[in-house]
């Protein structure tokens, strides 16, 4: 990968939107050598050992501190355990050290985004209180403190899943709930960050489910989203048939405009269904660094009624690669399938796309809970050549085994490509906790840059 040359973050597009989108870039870049490293960074926090699963559902950088959100009760690092209720934050330098920042609610939190001076927090999730206050499953908390600003709109009627501060001043919400912070708005709404009122950006009538012979339940909602680097658009993934009046499924791009609107951006196999347990299968996307290709990772076994014939087609179980530009004949560029095991997660930077979940295998469009010919090893986390003509599996030194690996559990839910490495945020199902080979890192693993 040589061949790929150095990447000056500072000149990265986005990297001056970091702290206004999402909070997640810090300190002052410096050239690096890509991809990441397949050996992970020792000291980073983890989940203790509770005897249940837990899990880390999304990680954020803001002014040098990781913040981490989920479903956890116990965070282990450096040789204490610390209790902390689904939220906690630590240096994103070691060595890691735990804050003392310890705000707590009642149930998950999915998402968080830091304001830019990193003085406050927006958590959505599933909860009813947070620091023993009344809020349901929205608030507005102060990071410099435990406590929850009282005058900022708290309740959503479901659970929130997503949240994204964009760079023109709005904070998008999605989740599953009909109403939030005293308005109808239903699924995907644009509130304002100082009050969390409704501020009307968003009109999108978002609506519909997917229903097809055996489908599993499946109810309209927004389960993800991701800013382009040039904050200019938005991709948000969820269950829906309409958007703004046009049929959409899966996945849709929103402009970022005088107000928000659906872009024309669209592909048939977004509404190619996947098997019947699998109605919502694109569970993540991710924009290159110069926002020209879109990289999806899905869940969804194989195509629905597939009658066991490879190779595979579609892109259920699979990472594939498409133009972000292009609104007509829209197809994917290339496309790496696990051969049937789901993938939750991804991210990319100038040398590789990153995918998470709990497949066994790559390079697997001809095999099916088996590895099929030409099939290469890659538990937990494959990393894959990007661009247009990418799509070919980083593999160790042997060619034989892929160049990343990490203990499958439920899947890795989230990764963050950050200027000093690759942030991991997974669980501890049946006691996982490897990355890179190396235990003692569940729920967490960061993978650094070489200098």
């Amino acid at each position: 990968m040589a061949g790929l040359g150095r990447w000056l973050l500072r000149g990265a597009p986005g990297a001056a939107l970091c702290a206004l989108a999402a909070g997640v870039c810090a300190g002052t870049a410096s050239a690096q050598t890509g991809p990441v490293s397949p050996v992970p960074a020792t000291g980073t926090p983890a989940l203790a050992p509770t005897g249940v699963t837990e899990q880390v559902r999304q990680l954020v950088e803001c002014g040098g501190t990781m913040y981490a959100v989920g479903s956890f009760t116990q965070i282990s690092q450096g040789g204490v355990t610390y209790p902390r209720a689904n939220i906690v934050s630590f240096s994103a330098t070691a060595p890691y050290a735990i804050t003392s920042w310890t705000p707590s609610t009642n149930g998950t939190v999915n998402s968080i985004q830091l304001t830019s001076g990193c003085t406050h927090a927006y958590i959505g999730g599933s909860f009813t209180t947070v620091d023993g206050a009344a809020a349901s499953n929205i608030a507005y908390i102060r990071t410099y403190n435990n406590t929850m600003v009282q005058d900022w709109a708290h309740n959503a009627s479901k659970a929130v899943n997503t949240l994204l501060l964009t760079p023109n001043g709005h904070l998008l919400a999605g989740g599953d709930f009909t109403s939030i912070n005293g308005s109808n708005g239903a699924y995907y709404v644009s509130l304002s960050p100082s009050t969390g009122a409704n501020d009307g950006y968003l009109n999108l009538n978002i609506s519909g489910h997917y229903a097809f012979s055996g489908s599993a339940p499946n109810q309209t909602s927004i389960y993800n989203q991701q800013l382009s680097p040039d904050g200019g658009h938005v991709l948000a993934e969820g269950t829906f048939t309409k958007v703004e009046g046009n049929a959409r499924q899966q996945i849709f791009m929103l402009n970022l405009g005088s107000h928000g609107n659906v872009s024309d951006w669209d592909s048939s196999e977004f509404s190619s269904y996947c098997a019947d347990k699998h109605p919502f299968y694109i569970k993540a996307a991710a924009w290159s660094p110069d926002g020209s290709t879109v990289y999806v990772a899905d869940t969804g076994f194989a195509p629905l009624n597939w009658n066991k014939t490879f190779p595979l087609t579609g892109i259920c179980d699979a990472v594939a690669a498409f133009p972000a530009s292009r609104v007509g004949g829209l197809t994917h560029e290339w496309v790496n399938y696990t051969g049937c095991d789901s993938l939750f997660s991804v991210a990319a930077d100038p040398f590789a796309v990153y995918v998470g979940g709990h497949e066994r295998w790559a390079d697997n469009s001809g095999g099916c809970n088996q590895a099929g010919p030409g099939a290469i090893p890659s538990p937990g986390m494959g990393g894959f050549t990007p661009g247009a003509t990418g799509g070919q599996l980083l593999t160790d030194s042997t060619g034989a085994t892929g160049l990343y690996s990490r203990g499958r559990g439920l899947g890795a839910d989230d990764m963050l490509v950050t200027p000093a490495g690759l942030w991991i945020a997974s669980d501890n199902d049946a006691g996982t906790d490897t990355c890179g080979g190396i235990s003692g890192l569940a729920g967490i693993c960061f993978l650094p840059y070489s200098s």
